[in-house]
């Protein structure tokens, strides 16, 4: 059931001034009085799974689609709460209206919710808490850092390591499990801090970032791995939308790095992006030699008409010079 607006957690005095407030199992509680046992299996295990939007000028971007995914990534691990969609769509809402207040002038908030299975028993002695842990909560979107990235676009570089096959956990599941793309990107990092990983599925084509879907573009159309092979991002939804109502085609087909290699223009989508074009792959620019190229220029514009709002310009406004 959906827990009540007032808790006496939150009644208590924060150690920290204007400290974020956090759902955490049915009430809400200063972030600092969220305390994950030690046992819990989203710590021990990656035993999880978990979803993430992004507020728009304040407001929150189609939330429903983002808790449809979650509960079906909940469904496919077998993991049960008790609250009902409706209500953790509205236990979210009143997460971030309560740290609206916190945000600083002209930024949005990165908004969780995160579920785990719960805590193990010890041995025969029963836990103190049964059931799955869930947290809901905000935390700033960087745009300092990413400003340039809408100026200079991402460079992007394919990690040697292969994205876990859907013969071994299902890709379209959103878990907390994270080790396969973090790994890909401590080795790219490694060789570029600047580079962002690019991953390649287990027959050689084109998958997904860490946390983005990839998009190519030929003579005029959108190329995107097959849905069977990635997470299905709601950006990605949304780009497909945005590109049906000006009259661009998409295909999503399986790609090599050939293809890469080869675009006219690559961009990247992802909850907190947007839409950001890609400079390279593997240190090769596209052939538009744009950024954004035009085709990727018309999908940013219609993406900012869509949501009524200037994304683009909210990050290029935290730019150092």
């Amino acid at each position: 059931m959906l827990a009540s607006h007032s808790s006496v957690w939150e009644r208590e005095m924060s150690d920290r001034p204007n400290e974020r407030i956090a759902y955490f199992n049915g009430d809400y509680v200063p972030e600092s009085h969220v305390l994950v046992p030690f046992r819990d299996r989203g710590f021990r295990w990656g035993d999880g799974a978990f979803d993430t939007e992004r507020t728009i000028n304040g407001r929150l971007f189609r939330l429903k689609e983002h808790i449809d995914r979650l509960y079906q990534s909940m469904r496919y691990i077998g993991i049960t709460v008790d609250e009902t969609p409706e209500e953790m769509a509205a236990v979210t809402e009143e997460v971030v209206k309560r740290n609206l207040s916190l945000l600083p002038e002209g930024e949005d908030y990165w908004v969780y919710q995160n579920v785990s299975r719960g805590a193990d028993w010890v041995g025969d002695e029963p836990n103190i808490r049964h059931g799955p842990t869930v947290i809901v909560h905000v935390q700033p979107i960087p745009f300092r850092s990413r400003a340039k990235l809408f100026r200079d676009g991402i460079e992007l570089a394919i990690a040697p390591f292969r994205r876990t096959p859907p013969e071994s956990q299902s890709p379209r599941a959103k878990l907390t499990n994270y080790i396969n793309v973090t790994l890909a990107d401590m080795h790219v990092k490694a060789q570029n801090p600047d580079a962002w990983a690019g991953l390649l599925d287990i027959n050689g084509n084109l998958n997904e970032g860490t946390g983005q879907n990839m998009w190519l573009v030929r003579n005029g159309a959108l190329y995107t791995p097959r849905r069977e092979m990635i997470l299905e991002g709601v950006s990605r939804e949304t780009v497909i939308d945005v590109a049906a109502e000006i009259g661009i085609d998409v295909h999503e087909v399986d790609l090599d790095l050939f293809d890469a290699y080869t675009a006219d223009e690559i961009f990247l989508s992802s909850t907190s992006l947007c839409v950001c074009p890609v400079r390279s792959i593997d240190n090769r620019e596209p052939a538009s030699g744009q950024i954004p190229g035009p085709v990727t220029r018309r999908i940013i514009d219609g993406y900012k008409a869509l949501v009524d709002f200037d994304f683009e310009q909210q990050y290029l406004n935290f730019l150092d010079d």
